[in-house]
């Protein structure tokens, strides 16, 4: 069978995939190596989605992604991550929209904004699993809208976060 995806969205597919198994395995993990593991990942997922090459024909219609994760799976895999990040989990999040209104700082979780992660490309990875070139194609179209929207914020907040802790982290 002929395949009609690039080698980008190919990869882009393979880093969603490893990322959703890292986060899984959270709980199994040290933290040093789950760290290294997310700044691999992240920055990597972030460039594949940026280049990902969508059909300018798919419409609304086509263009979906189904919801897979439920929300106790979603809050088991926050949890093992914020008990693996411990204290370190909440930062401040200097560009939430409410801060433009706010004198108090703005608090955000590691663990929060990896599980937001996992819920996209889980969906992701779900709706495509066994799916025809239509549906991969609607797919791709709305996971590239869903990161413009919204998770790529997320990544580079989360990213940021995981970067502060590596580099003050005496141990690397």
């Amino acid at each position: 069978m002929e395949t009609s995806l690039t080698t980008n969205s190919i990869a882009f597919i393979g880093l969603c995939n490893e990322f959703c198994m890292a986060i899984e395995n959270a709980r199994e993990t040290e933290r040093s190596e789950f760290l290294d593991s997310m700044l691999r990942l992240l920055p990597r997922i972030y460039i594949a989605a940026t280049d990902l090459a969508v059909d300018p024909l798919m419409t609304d219609d086509s263009a979906f992604i189904e919801q897979a994760l439920d929300e106790d799976y979603y809050e088991a895999l926050r949890r093992n991550v914020e008990a693996l990040m411990g204290e370190d989990d909440v930062y401040l999040e200097v560009f939430e929209e409410d801060m433009k209104y706010s004198d108090t700082p703005v608090a955000a979780s590691i663990a929060e904004g990896l599980a937001d992660l996992f819920q996209e490309l889980y969906n992701f990875i779900s709706t495509i699993r066994e799916a025809t070139d239509q549906t991969v194609a609607g797919a791709l179209a709305a996971v590239k809208d869903d990161f413009r929207g919204f998770w790529s914020a997320t990544l580079c907040n989360v990213l940021r976060a995981l970067n502060h802790l590596k580099m003050s982290d005496r141990e690397y």
